[in-house]
């Protein structure tokens, strides 16, 4: 298809966004580097509200703003049911999980896997949560990068290079405080960015707000009781839902970068407060971004011709410069690079803690003299290097579909080392060696499941149940391993915890 120029006003719109990013990371470097404290949890300084929009930003960006309109294009608004799974398991983490993760004063939830069970399982978990996110930040530089590639003929490399070149700077200075502030902003502008395409959409199509309902309600784009049908998206929304419940079980009790946002508030009641702020931001997620794919849809249905052969990932960005005016594309060009920068540099500074804190901390830290601070910068540079590789290979096959792709990656990677987290909380018998069975278990039956014609969702709820099962019959066969875990179940939750003499040998 023909490339339509993205123009001078709106490249200097998005220089300027740009430029004000890296400028947050200068900002907050002096303070970033007192100590890993300040570099991985910003000192617990973080308003409730400030780490909510912190953990809503990193868990939907780049996903919510192109591949959420782009399923509401191609279907319906039946993924919706995710958004409300994030709400509902709000109260389950704040009774069942936050009291743990506070207690322990964890800088990664992985540390927790080591009390319950020992540093095997921690050494699991954390290599585990580095692979997956390296592979996350390649997905969300790459989407970006589409969005430009769809509008220009600038070299995709050139591209990837910016988008994650300049993130992995301003993750480089500003430590987890420079993260949480410039996600605040890349909040702001995600949202506002989305509800601006969303008016001004509707003001281009003939007929405005009723043709976008009479279209939705002709080609069955929204969910009513005709729906219901066998074989639609929307006679899937319960397993959709409880799909999702066990996928944000994994990012809110098993993957470092929302956990990590746990001990940058002051107290576990403004934790919980940043959660309820994020559950708030997810509901109103739903009619913003799902609205955008139905606007869309009625504005190529009425007014214009998509290009043939067209990649429908691109569909948000194509529409934004080729429809809006001028500096208005370029606002929301940007909005598209918010959307990737917050999961980037949240993953890039998670990753960061992983390896620096539960491998040189724990591990090597006698023989490595070197700074915790320099050691987890120079971790983000390599890290983000190769997600930017990784990036690239996805440009040049130009993969379709990245929702689906994601959750794939979830379901197989990610949803396993929740359900060790529950064994671990909810359970007393469950021990090491049967967790690790369960774990390797649970990773095969999810790959060849997977094979199969289930979907996504179905493969993370028997991922999650498979981990949870086989760990817990396995540790049956192996008793001599089972550990002291008093202040570590749901059980003892309240009484004081004994340190293992792991722990105490660490401090």
């Amino acid at each position: 298809m023909d490339k339509v120029g993205l123009g001078a006003i709106n490249w200097i719109v998005l220089i300027v966004y740009l430029v004000s990013m890296l400028g947050v990371g200068v900002y907050f470097t002096k303070r970033s580097s007192k100590n890993t404290d300040a570099f991985f949890t910003a000192s617990g300084k973080i308003p409730a509200w400030a780490a909510g929009f912190s953990i809503y930003a990193t868990t939907l960006s780049a996903i919510t703003f192109m591949s959420t309109p782009e399923q509401a294009f191609l279907s319906d608004w039946s993924y919706a049911a995710g958004n409300l799974a994030i709400f509902a398991i709000i109260p389950i983490l704040i009774y069942f999980y936050i009291p743990f993760f506070r207690k322990l004063n964890v800088t990664t939830a992985y540390e927790y896997l080591e009390e319950r069970f020992g540093p095997s399982l921690r050494v699991v978990g954390s290599l585990l949560f580095v692979l997956y996110h390296i592979g996350r930040v390649a997905i969300v530089i790459y989407l970006p990068t589409l969005a430009i590639t769809s509008v220009s003929s600038i070299n995709p490399i050139i591209i990837a290079s910016v988008v994650g070149g300049l993130c992995i700077i301003y993750t480089f200075l500003g430590g987890m405080e420079g993260v949480i502030w410039s996600d605040v902003i890349q909040g702001i502008l995600l949202i506002g960015g989305a509800i601006l395409v969303l008016v001004l959409g509707i003001l281009t199509i003939n007929g405005g707000w009723s043709t976008v309902i009479n279209d939705a309600l002709a080609n069955d784009k929204l969910i009513t009781a005709d729906n219901f049908k066998l074989g639609t998206a929307a006679a899937a929304i319960p397993i959709i839902f409880i799909g999702s419940i066990f996928n944000n079980l994994h990012q809110y009790t098993a993957s470092q970068d929302v956990v990590q946002r746990y001990q940058t508030t002051k107290s576990i009641k403004e934790t919980n407060r940043s959660l309820w702020t994020n559950g708030i931001l997810a509901l109103i997620t739903i009619p913003i971004f799902y609205g955008m794919g139905t606007v869309l849809f009625s504005y190529y249905s009425n007014m214009e011709t998509l290009p043939e052969g067209f990649n429908t990932s691109a569909i948000v960005p194509y529409f934004i410069v080729t429809t809006l005016p001028v500096g208005v594309a370029g606002l929301l060009i940007a909005a598209i690079f918010a959307a990737c920068q917050s999961t980037i540099s949240s993953s890039l500074n998670s990753i960061s803690a992983c390896i620096t804190v539960d491998f040189k901390q724990r591990f090597f830290d006698k023989a490595f003299r070197l700074n915790d601070v320099i050691i987890a910068r120079l971790v983000i540079i390599v890290t983000g290097t190769l997600g930017m590789i990784a990036a690239l290979y996805l440009v040049s096959t130009n993969q379709a579909e990245t929702w689906n792709l994601f959750l794939a990656m979830t379901g197989l990677f990610g949803v396993p080392i929740a359900g060790i987290f529950a064994l671990g909380i909810f359970t007393k018998r469950a021990n090491a060696p049967g967790v690790l069975i369960g774990l390797i278990l649970s990773a095969i039956t999810s790959y060849f499941i997977q094979q199969t014609s289930f979907s996504p969702f179905a493969v993370s709820v028997m991922a999650f149940f498979s981990s949870y099962i086989f760990g817990y019959v396995a540790s049956f066969f192996f008793p001599a391993y089972n550990k002291n875990t008093t202040g570590l179940t749901i059980y003892t939750k309240n009484d004081d915890f004994i340190k293992s003499d792991v722990k105490q040998n660490i401090s």
